[in-house]
């Protein structure tokens, strides 16, 4: 038996990374080695970055990184880098915003870029390209050598063009400031008019195929009617599009019927049919929002949502140690959906008569096939129709639904599984400890608290080390510098899981980061970078402004400052945040609806919400604590900070408590007398 090759990647964290190191392509992680070989060798760099999950990743590296013929080309011409973009978003946000630039087309994974030697700056780019030309694009091998002869050939109209889309990239990553701009919640109005523009009236969610949950544009209409309500007038449009989309997402084969999660996008614009990878990142902000739309509207699906995906977060998705992963792929068994999918035989042999009765019209095997020529569950029929249907009633028939339901999952569960990115990220990770806390509260649900706190404590034994935070581990390795995403995020998300349970450790973890945040990331013009000032110098040094399929930092910054200089009476913070939203607010009058986090920050900055401070005894302080939960109020902060709490910082620690428990209600600077009655706060809270 031979020992199979391996290149330079055999020594990676990334499962990405280790999926390639017996490819016959003389791959190297991205570093000064590589990049120093192709300074010395005058090649050009062949940078390849994806993900575990990406199925286009996956049929490229097929078709042509396991080819040894165009293995061979690559070796001869390129000194070849492969990235992963979820370890390396630094890189991946960089050259993205350089592909868009040289091809006036959106990117995605995988992206293939070809970069000058010295620089480091692309001069041609794409995603996927094909082995053999298809597709209107041409073959992989053949594009190489033409590539690689313009290399050669043309290096004075590359350095011209690399001077042209230097220009370009450095306009982008510092958003013009204005510095007479005047502050004003008009942004607030403008995306909401926007995302009602954008609004498929018919099946919910924003724009046509392929559809995307959008969690941020959800979260800014479920404020917005908040707000509207808490003036007199509210906004039932608003709740409307809010409500419908969540509801179609959550019967729509984007949900997964039998065991829970949220895959990446439909392909279709019913939400039937997905990209069936699941990814942390959704999944956590998903959870926090249907979570959130229970506590205001009481909708059952809502509730049973939320709790099929923290159920399957918790079941497939968290390490022993306790961290989150970082997602499952869309293949198994080299075939998308494999694992999903149903014949009407299969699941007719694994019902009772009974059961399939009922699941057989409700997820649709009663009717042509959907996916490749066998069946996704999707939700086709009301419970109600099939009640009159078979003359039982809907109690029944959900009875049925949901014995068939754990059936299948029970067979499902003996098939191959869908490979797992293990790898743990700090940024995913706060976004699902914030959705897993949210969703605590808000369902009243303690076993979510204890797993948010497990991953909390992860990430700080593990990768918080001598005073700096680590953006990813596995297998117990834990490296690279973190970025603005992971502490902003994180900040968010201790935030809420201290109003489910205080832990004056937690609430220092928090202030620790955010000086990081404050020494490291802000810019000295407004804002923050994505990197922080002792990263790796790169060709730009991103401002990130606009949500794409997570919040943008600077959003989420700005947030948390807001909610923190207003919570502990800290200017330094007020001004940060200040100064952020100002160095930032032209994209928000242009782009509102691209900007929800930027503009959850102004909401709050301009009109605070309430933070509510309880004090007492272990006990009571956190019954009074469940009336701050029961409703959905995203605007406001209430925390249950026992009579024996510890370390508190000097605005919380001036909540003194006093005889029995008492609440303490502030909005921005104000803050109202102290309240000693339990049924006083309900009526102030209401």
């Amino acid at each position: 038996m031979t020992d199979v090759k391996t290149n330079h990647l055999a020594g990676e964290t990334s499962p990405y990374l280790l999926q390639h190191a017996d490819n016959p392509v003389d791959w190297h992680p991205w570093g000064e080695e590589a990049l120093a070989l192709a300074r010395n060798q005058d090649k050009p760099i062949l940078l390849s970055i994806g993900y575990s999950a990406c199925h286009w990743c996956h049929v490229m590296a097929h078709e042509s990184f396991e080819d040894p013929g165009v293995a061979q080309v690559m070796n001869e011409l390129f000194v070849n880098i492969k990235v992963d973009r979820e370890e390396r978003p630094d890189l991946d946000k960089i050259y993205q915003v350089a592909h868009s630039l040289l091809t006036q087309r959106n990117g995605g994974w995988p992206l293939t870029m070809f970069l000058t030697p010295e620089e480091c700056i692309p001069f041609f780019g794409g995603t996927y390209f094909p082995k053999q030309p298809r597709f209107g694009l041409p073959g992989f091998t053949e594009l190489l050598q033409r590539v690689a002869d313009f290399y050669r050939e043309r290096k004075d109209a590359i350095a011209t063009q690399n001077q042209d889309l230097m220009r370009a990239m450095q306009a982008i990553a510092a958003p013009q400031r204005v510095e007479s701009a005047e502050l004003s919640l008009l942004p607030l109005d403008v995306a909401r008019r926007q995302l009602e523009e954008q609004y498929d009236a018919a099946r919910g969610g924003f724009g046509q195929a392929p559809k995307f949950p959008h969690p941020g544009s959800l979260e800014r209409l479920l404020r917005h009617w908040d707000r509207s309500r808490r003036q007199g007038n509210p906004d039932t449009r608003a709740l409307e599009m809010l409500t419908h989309t969540l509801e179609r997402m959550a019967l729509g084969g984007i949900n997964d019927q039998i065991g829970g999660g949220f895959c990446r996008y439909s392909t279709d614009d019913d939400w039937m049919i997905p990209h069936f990878e699941k990814m942390l990142y959704d999944n956590g902000p998903l959870l926090a929002l249907y979570s959130q739309l229970h506590a205001a509207t009481g909708e059952p699906l809502f509730a049973r949502t939320a709790h099929s995906t923290a159920e399957w977060v918790m079941r497939e998705m968290q390490s022993p140690e306790g961290g989150y992963y970082s997602s499952l792929d869309a293949d198994s068994e080299g075939e998308e959906g494999r694992f999903y999918v149903w014949t009407p035989d299969e699941a007719q042999a694994a019902l009772s008569a009974e059961e399939y009765a009922a699941f057989a019209p409700r997820y649709g095997l009663e009717r042509a096939a959907n996916f490749e020529g066998r069946w996704y569950p999707h939700v086709f029929a009301r419970i109600d129709t099939i009640a009159a249907d078979l003359n039982i009633d809907t109690a029944e028939v959900e009875r049925r639904l949901d014995s068939a339901r754990d059936k299948l999952f029970t067979l499902r569960e003996q098939r191959v599984r869908p490979g797992r990115d293990d790898k743990i990220l700090t940024a995913w990770n706060a976004l699902m400890i914030r959705g897993m806390a949210i969703a605590a509260r808000q369902l009243q649900r303690p076993d979510y608290a204890d797993s948010a706190e497990q991953a909390l404590e992860f990430i700080r034994n593990t990768l918080w080390q001598d005073g700096r935070l680590l953006a990813t581990c596995k297998d117990g390795r834990a490296h690279l510098n973190a970025y603005l995403d992971d502490h902003v995020y994180l900040i968010d998300a201790i935030l809420e899981l201290l109003q489910v349970r205080w832990n004056s450790a937690d609430m220092q973890f928090a202030l620790e980061l955010t000086e990081v945040v404050l020494r490291h990331f802000q810019a000295d013009d407004g804002g923050f970078y994505f990197t922080a000032d002792d990263h790796e110098a790169l060709i730009q040094r991103p401002k990130p402004v606009h949500d794409d399929s997570q919040p943008a930092g600077n959003g989420v910054a700005a947030h948390v400052l807001v909610r923190l200089g207003h919570l502990l009476a800290e200017p330094r913070y007020l001004d940060a945040a200040e100064a952020t939203l100002r160095a930032l607010w032209l994209p928000m009058e242009q782009n509102a609806f691209a900007c929800t986090r930027l503009i959850d920050a102004l909401e709050e900055f301009l009109d605070p919400g309430e933070a509510v401070i309880l004090r007492g005894e272990t006990e009571a302080v956190q019954d009074w604590q469940m009336d701050c939960a029961a409703a959905c109020a995203p605007r406001r902060l209430c925390l249950a900070i026992p009579n024996d709490a510890a370390d508190l910082p000097e605005a919380l620690a001036e909540k003194i408590p006093r005889e029995g428990t008492i609440a303490y209600i502030c909005t921005g600077t104000r803050c109202s007398p102290p309240i000693s009655r339990r049924e006083e706060l309900r009526e102030a809270l209401a």
